[in-house]
């Protein structure tokens, strides 16, 4: 087994990446690599800011020693072939039906056998935290995501769980039906700057100046109060039916759990839920770790086959 592969983590304006011992399962110091994106350029553009970002983080090692490249990537994305499938979103759509994997060779000029492996960025975070981080002292765990998107996943000894009967429909969350649309749209940023709107007749960019105004605004403090119960109240049902034995959180409200947590926590415990809750140790980390396993020959044994369902 060939010892460094890259993880890198997609989202939708920005790519990290950094260089991963795979032997000793952690991050190589000073590898860490990271850019801005515009997802609305062309695909030429796109590809080569990836290219760019990727090859600083290549620069610690000689080619021939890089087991390959591992990515955690937004979806709609066909993971198995590395084929951008970004239509009707707003991004990327200039990626729509192209090799990528195949192109960022080319431009990297990796020779045609290094592996790029793609997997779902919500599952590469959890699978990172599976890992290396917050789980990985448990077989049954899941991960969510807090932030512009409500991202999830559920992981079982290492491997993300997608299909089955203890998991919904792709085996996450976002897409359920809640309250008057799907959990999306009241677990993710736009909530909070849709409540806080109602609440309070002001217009903000995020959840940060919210939480600045909780702390002597009432009613600032009840939206994120308001936030926890209805995320247990939604989390509740499928944390059981998993067997959940850690719930990791992560994502940039995260940075809020002393406002929301403790609603959360009461809301799980009066379903009867005695997951234990974590919040992320690896943090941006943990997707660019999660995607660099999947260059683990053993580990891409175990999860190859679930990759074509995500």
């Amino acid at each position: 087994m060939k010892k460094y592969a890259i993880g890198t983590d997609v989202g939708g304006s920005h790519i990290s990446c950094a260089l991963v011992d795979l032997e000793k399962g952690e991050l190589v110091e000073g590898t860490r690599s990271e850019g801005s994106v515009d997802n609305k350029a062309d695909e030429s553009t796109i590809l080569k800011s990836w290219a760019d970002v990727l090859a600083n983080s290549m620069k610690a090692i000689n080619k021939d020693d890089l087991a390959g490249i591992g990515f955690g990537m937004p979806g709609p994305f066909e993971y198995e072939s590395g084929i951008g499938r970004f239509e009707l979103v707003d991004k990327y759509e200039s990626l729509n039906g192209v090799d990528v994997a195949s192109k960022l060779k080319k431009i990297l000029s990796l020779d045609p056998s290094v592996p790029l492996r793609f997997m779902n960025d919500a599952s590469a975070f959890a699978v990172g935290e599976a890992w290396l981080g917050s789980a990985a002292s448990v077989d049954k765990s899941m991960s969510i995501t807090l932030g512009t998107g409500f991202g999830s996943a559920f992981v079982d000894s290492g491997v993300p769980v997608v299909e089955g009967e203890t998991v919904p429909k792709m085996g996450c969350v976002w897409h359920l039906p809640y309250a008057d649309g799907i959990a999306d749209d009241s677990f993710s940023t736009r909530w909070f700057i849709k409540r806080y709107k109602e609440e309070t007749g002001l217009e903000v960019s995020g959840t940060r100046s919210i939480a600045e105004a909780a702390y002597e605004n009432p009613k600032a403090a009840d939206i994120f109060k308001q936030y926890g119960s209805n995320m247990g109240e939604f989390l509740g049902h499928w944390l059981k039916k998993f067997d959940t034995k850690t719930l990791v959180i992560g994502g940039n409200v995260t940075g809020a759990y002393n406002l929301f947590g403790p609603a959360f926590e009461s809301a799980l415990k009066s379903q009867g839920v005695d997951t234990s809750i974590e919040l992320s140790k690896l943090k941006e980390d943990a997707a660019i770790i999660g995607s660099a396993r999947m260059l683990n020959p053993e580990y891409w044994e175990t999860v190859k086959s679930t990759i074509p369902k995500m």
